[in-house]
C-alpha cells in the first residue's frame, strides 16, 4: 500500500495561524447530524479538531469538529455511485457524522491520524505501512506536548471584571469564544448575536452566528474608547455611544440579519425536596402538594366613636398621647372635646356645692 500524501504546509498564514498544528488534511464528504444532504470540504486536523473549509485556500473555517466529545469511529459499508468512495461513521456525543474519503486508503489513513490524536497512541488496529506509522508517531509526540505546553485555558472573566460603561444589553453573556459558539448553535431561534467579554478581561467580543450549508462564525473585537464610549474594530471602525448602540449598529449594517441573542432561561414549576426515608435511608426527591394560599385572617370591624358612648379612663388616656396634637384632627376634637352628659353632670354638681355652701352660712 503505497503512503497518502497528507498534504501538510510549511507554515499557516493568516487567521489558520490562530489555530492549533494541521496535522492531516484533505478533501472529504461530511454529513452531520442535522443535514439532509452530504458537502465536500476541505477538511483539517489541527490539534483535537476537524476545521472544515469551503476550499484549500479558504482562511475562515466554516465549521469546527471537537473531538473531545467522541464515541466511536467505525466504517460505513454502504454503497452508492461512487463505487470507489470509503465512508466513515464518527459518533460523537451529540450525534453522528459521516465522513466520505476518496478511496480505502485515504480512509484508513484518516482513521490513523484520528485515533493517533484522540487516544494520544498509535493504533495497533489499522494495516498501514512503516513510514505512516512513523508519521502518526511524530503526531501523537505532538499531541502530546502540545497538550502539556500550551497555556490553561483562562476562566472567562465575569461582567463586573470588565469596566463596562453604561446599561449592559440582554444578549451579554460571560461565555468564552467557544461557549458563545456551542450556545449560538443550540438555539438557533433566540438569536444570532451576542455580546461576550473579551480574552484579555478588558475588551469585548460580539459572536455571530449564520447559515451558509452549515454553521458560520464570526467575532468582532469592541474595545472601550478613552473619550467616552465604544468601537467595533473593524477595517472601517464603528463608533458607539453605548453597549446598545454596538448591538444597534450590527442589526442596521446586515439589514436586521444579525439579531441580539435573548435565551429565556426556565424556572421550576413545583416546589421539589429531599428527604430520606425512614425504613432504608434512601434519599427520595419529593414534589411539595401544591395548594392554594391560605386567606389573610379577616380584621376586626372597626368600633365607631359615639359622642354618648363612655370609654374608660386608661383608654382615653392611651388614645390621647397616641392622636398628634393637630387642631383639625377629628380624633383629638372627639376624645378632648366634653360630651352633652358630662356637662349636665358638672353642672348638677355646682348647683348641689351652691346650696350646701349657702346651707352652711
Amino acid at each position: 500500500m503505497a503512503a497518502a500524501p497528507t498534504r501538510q504546509r510549511p507554515g499557516p498564514a493568516g487567521p489558520r495561524a490562530q489555530l492549533p498544528p494541521c496535522y492531516y488534511e484533505g478533501y472529504l464528504e461530511k454529513r452531520g447530524p442535522k443535514e439532509k444532504a452530504s458537502r465536500r470540504l476541505w477538511t483539517c486536523l489541527c490539534g483535537n479538531s476537524l476545521y472544515f473549509f469551503n476550499n484549500a485556500k479558504d482562511a475562515h473555517y466554516v465549521e469546527k469538529l471537537d473531538l473531545g466529545g467522541f464515541v466511536s469511529l467505525k466504517d460505513d459499508c454502504s454503497r452508492d455511485r461512487n463505487l470507489e468512495a470509503a465512508r466513515l461513521i464518527l459518533r460523537m456525543k451529540d450525534g453522528e457524522t459521516k465522513l466520505t474519503a476518496p478511496n480505502l486508503e485515504s480512509r484508513e489513513l484518516w482513521k490513523g491520524f484520528l485515533y493517533s490524536v484522540i487516544d494520544l497512541n498509535v493504533p495497533s488496529c489499522l494495516t498501514l505501512l512503516p513510514g505512516q506509522l512513523q508519521m502518526l508517531k511524530e503526531v501523537v509526540d505532538k499531541e502530546r506536548s502540545r497538550r502539556r505546553t500550551r497555556t490553561p485555558t483562562r476562566a472567562p472573566p465575569s461582567p463586573l471584571s470588565v469596566p463596562l460603561v453604561g446599561e449592559i444589553p440582554p444578549c451579554f453573556r460571560p461565555v468564552s469564544r467557544t461557549e458563545a459558539e456551542v450556545l449560538l448553535e443550540r438555539h438557533p431561534d433566540c438569536g444570532n448575536m451576542l455580546l461576550r467579554p473579551g480574552r484579555d478581561g478588558c475588551s469585548l467580543a460580539v459572536t455571530t452566528r449564520q447559515d451558509l450549508n452549515g454553521s458560520v462564525f464570526r467575532h468582532y473585537r469592541v474595545t472601550q474608547r478613552d473619550q467616552g464610549g465604544y468601537v467595533i474594530d473593524v477595517e472601517n471602525p464603528i463608533p458607539c455611544a453605548d453597549l446598545h448602540e454596538v448591538i444597534d449598529a450590527l442589526v442596521e449594517k446586515t439589514a436586521g440579519t444579525l439579531q441580539p441573542f435573548l435565551l429565556e432561561e426556565p424556572y421550576e414549576e413545583n416546589i421539589t425536596y429531599v428527604s430520606a426515608n425512614d425504613e432504608n435511608g434512601e434519599r427520595i426527591l419529593h414534589t411539595a402538594p401544591s395548594s392554594p394560599l391560605p386567606k389573610a385572617p379577616a380584621l376586626p370591624p372597626k368600633q365607631g366613636f359615639s359622642p354618648l358612648s363612655r370609654s374608660p379612663a386608661p383608654d382615653r388616656r392611651i388614645l390621647t398621647s397616641s392622636v398628634p396634637a393637630s387642631p383639625t384632627n377629628p380624633m383629638r376634637r372627639l376624645i378632648l372635646s366634653p360630651s352633652p352628659l358630662t356637662q349636665t353632670l358638672n353642672e348638677e354638681l355646682k348647683m348641689k356645692l351652691q346650696k350646701r355652701r349657702a346651707s352652711q352660712e
